[in-house]
């Protein structure tokens, strides 16, 4: 004899009759038929073959059977509604696509990505990441942090990181360069982040140059080059040279002692990251209102310290 099988129109029946005490008050309420849930409870009972409710003058009783039977029931029940709630719930969870470079995105962004959903958890975030914003990122974005001038991104954009970088390495490594004669920068190895074609950051070359050191614009042989800013960070943490280090970017590497300042500071004026307005709707404008507030925050930090 094959095993009962009940299923969740079943349970939900039974969970009725529970709530209700009769049949017909739980045929009502599932917007059925007495005669219907009567049919139902007997094959119930023959599948089981023993009762399940005690019929009393008015109403029913569950049998010890059936009360066991109704708490696997109701528990079943409670779940699946639990579980339907919750994925209707995110299929109307607004989803932000924010369009960002590798560097902002890794660096920055990730490691703060938890206050974000702490202040929004209803709010799903996509980051969508390139080594540089391309002219169509509307397409695929809501909104963009993006590096650049003021000129490139038009009179909406507001400026979250203004260009500020210094020259940075690792302690041991800064310990051997201050014990030379020669200016710590100009022993290298330098790290470089190439540009497919003109640098639309500031590169070594331009840092050597504003600063009247010394340096050959195709670097030294020693040099080590890459095309992603996390990999020049890697590289520098590793203690394999010096990097240019953009504040606001690192300042959580400064903070803890991973990478410390071995030159001087150069701030270059309108060009930085910027918020680049995208989609007008409440998500977006709450993403990008924390967006100006945690850099703003961050900002005031590291000149405080």
């Amino acid at each position: 004899m094959s095993e009962p099988v009940i299923d969740l129109a079943w349970m939900r029946l039974l969970v009725e009759v529970g709530r209700k005490g009769s049949l017909s008050a739980a045929a009502d309420a599932l917007g059925l038929s007495q005669p219907a849930v009567s049919y139902q409870i007997r094959l119930l009972e023959q599948r089981f073959g023993l009762p399940i409710l005690h019929r009393l003058h008015r109403g029913v009783r569950f049998t010890e059977e059936g009360q066991r039977l109704l708490a696997i029931a109701e528990r079943t029940v409670t779940e699946v509604d639990a579980l339907q709630r919750s994925l209707r719930a995110a299929r109307r969870r607004p989803t932000v696509r924010l369009a960002t470079d590798y560097a902002f995105s890794s660096l920055w962004l990730i490691p703060r990505m938890h206050a974000f959903r702490q202040s929004h958890p209803e709010i799903d975030l996509q980051i969508v990441a390139t080594q540089r914003l391309g002219q169509h990122w509307r397409e695929d974005a809501d909104l963009a942090v993006a590096f650049g001038a003021r000129s490139e991104f038009g009179p909406g954009a507001i400026l979250l990181m203004p260009e500020r970088v210094v020259p940075v390495c690792t302690p041991a490594f800064s310990h051997r360069l201050t014990a030379a004669a020669a200016s710590p920068i100009e022993q290298g190895p330098l790290i470089h982040l190439e540009a497919e074609s003109v640098s639309p950051w500031l590169d070594w070359p331009t840092y050597l140059s504003s600063r009247q050191l010394s340096g050959s614009p195709q670097g030294s042989p020693g040099d080590l080059r890459f095309n992603t800013y996390a990999l020049v960070v890697q590289a520098a943490m590793a203690g394999q040279g010096i990097a240019l280090g953009w504040l606001g970017i690192i300042d959580h590497l400064l903070d803890a002692n991973l990478l410390v300042m071995t030159g001087e500071l150069v701030t270059v004026a309108e060009r930085g990251y910027w918020l680049v307005p995208g989609r007008a709707s409440e998500a977006v404008q709450l993403l990008a209102g924390w967006l100006v507030e945690e850099t703003s925050t961050s900002s005031l930090e590291r000149t405080a310290s």
